[in-house]
């Protein structure tokens, strides 16, 4: 049996690849294996990075959005927290829309208090006269392409329009049929019959899809108000104010002479003003941030902790504004538009056509607000027709347009259970008698403008509080500066 080598005590071990002994002789700690099994020869990168500093973003925010309208909108700075609109007078307003109550497929009832919304029926002192009203309307259907109305004919009765979309027509000079724009949901037809003597039809109306109406007889109406006094009273106010001379817009007229010769007398006026302005207080959106001191003292290297929960609670703050000015029911665009300012689509996607109409309902627009699908949906309508829409420069930024107008997207404008949506025209600024935002003038603590972070203390938990505020508003000076394409129809169409 061969014995051991020399100076050896013990068996030599043997060798393999399972073996932990090194050359580095008894007592050395052998290096740690790479990843591929072989020893390091350099010190390796996990142990580094607790000797290295680290290169670190802030922290970031995926709902931050574009923000357009909030930075494209003029800002008007407020002193007393009440922005007040003067206007002329104006006695032939825009025709309102009203609400119904459904019950069911054939119980369809109109809400009492919402017929005011009628041109003849605003400001009736009669609540139990509008209810009586209400009561008398009655469910009726149309097929598509059938004729509710024929111009000439006497109008027999009043409608109000449920649910579909029907369109005006009148005769051009050749005999051909002009289409004068289109009657959607909540909107009035035939509200002759509560001034008129032996008013008739100006206008054929066609129905485009199927239609749910409420129809009352013109008897029904005479009847009424045979009976009600107070309704009968302001019915022929309403006739003698819609006698008045107005000029294009439906205020009252200034009389003004031109032309003349010699020395006539000329007629003298004066120009009337609303006695109940329209009022716009500012609204804020509120929120609490609290940060633990413990935090701000010890982990406030290399960024400021408590800067950067501020920076991410005002994008939020900020990111919310602009949703109330696009949503509020008080002063929000949707809610805020007149009547006679919203059109809807001719044929369901927005097409080239439709914005033609919706930029020529003002006389200027500065910029188009829709939702980014429903902009998709407008370019598709271009490409079927072989047009390429054009890009405009908006503070540096190539943006898309339409008729030289920038198209901007608007992630704030909702899409509705029947995947359709809204966009919004907005003529801009105070001098240009359009849309302008309000803001306070000045605020204690102010960080930006009209918004404040303001030190609420620390409590028993030693839970550092700030209160962060954003106060804002938005007034429309003219009803013409803002309008709307209503019921646009989003996706395309199966092929």
């Amino acid at each position: 049996m061969p014995g051991n080598p020399p100076g050896s005590d013990s068996p030599r071990s043997p060798a393999g690849p399972g073996s932990q002994e090194s050359s580095a002789g008894p007592g050395t700690a052998a290096p740690p294996p790479s990843a591929g099994g072989a020893p390091l020869t350099s010190l390796g990168t996990e142990a580094a990075r607790q000797l290295a500093t680290t290169a670190k973003s802030e922290p970031q925010m995926r709902a931050i959005s574009s923000r357009w309208l909030l930075r494209t909108l003029p800002w008007v700075d407020v002193s007393a927290g009440v922005y007040r609109v003067n206007r002329r007078l104006r006695l032939r307003p825009g025709s309102g829309r009203v609400r119904f109550e459904q019950n069911g497929a054939d119980d369809v009832k109109v809400v009492p208090e919402t017929l005011a919304e009628l041109p003849a029926l605003r400001g009736c002192p009669d609540a139990e006269a509008l209810r009586k009203l209400a009561a008398g309307y009655r469910v009726r259907r149309l097929e598509p392409g059938q004729v509710l109305a024929e111009r000439g004919r006497p109008v027999k009765e009043t409608f109000l329009v449920v649910h579909g979309r029907l369109t005006r027509f009148t005769s051009g000079p050749y005999g051909e049929e002009a289409s004068l724009g289109v009657v959607a949901n909540g909107e009035p037809l035939g509200e002759e019959v509560f001034v008129g003597a032996e008013p008739r039809w100006q206008v054929l109306v066609r129905a485009d899809t199927a239609c749910l109406l409420l129809a009352l007889p013109r008897t029904a109406v005479k009847r009424l108000t045979d009976r009600a006094p107070a309704l009968a009273a302001h019915l022929a106010g309403h006739a003698e104010r819609s006698a008045r001379p107005v000029n294009r817009a439906g205020e009252a007229d200034l009389p003004v002479r031109a032309g003349h010769t010699g020395e006539p007398v000329i007629d003298p006026g004066f120009v009337d003003y609303e006695l109940s302005p329209r009022e716009y207080e500012l609204s804020l959106t509120q929120t609490v941030l609290r940060v633990h001191s413990r935090v701000g003292d010890l982990y406030n290297e290399p960024m400021d902790q408590t800067h950067q929960q501020l920076r991410l609670t005002v994008e939020a703050i900020r990111e919310r504004q602009e949703w109330e000015l696009v949503n509020n029911r008080d002063f929000g665009l949707l809610h805020n538009t007149d009547y006679d300012q919203r059109i809807s689509s001719s044929s369901g996607p927005p097409t080239p056509d439709d914005l033609d109409e919706l930029l020529a309902m003002r006389r200027d627009t500065t910029v188009l607000f829709a939702h980014p699908k429903a902009i998709t949906a407008f370019f598709h309508q271009c490409t079927l027709r072989g047009i390429a829409p054009r890009t405009a420069d908006l503070g540096g930024h190539q943006v898309p347009a339409w008729r030289g107008v920038p198209l901007l997207p608007c992630g704030k404008i909702p899409i509705s259970g029947r995947h359709t949506s809204s966009i919004v025209a907005l003529r801009t600024g105070a001098d240009d008698q359009g849309v302008v935002g309000l803001r306070p003038a000045a605020l204690p603590e102010q960080r930006e403008p009209g918004l404040n972070v303001r030190f609420m203390g620390i409590d028993a938990t030693a839970v550092v509080s700030y209160l962060v505020t954003a106060y804002y508003s938005m007034a429309v000076l003219v009803p013409d500066a803002v309008g709307i394409l209503e019921n646009v129809r989003l996706g395309r169409p199966a092929e």
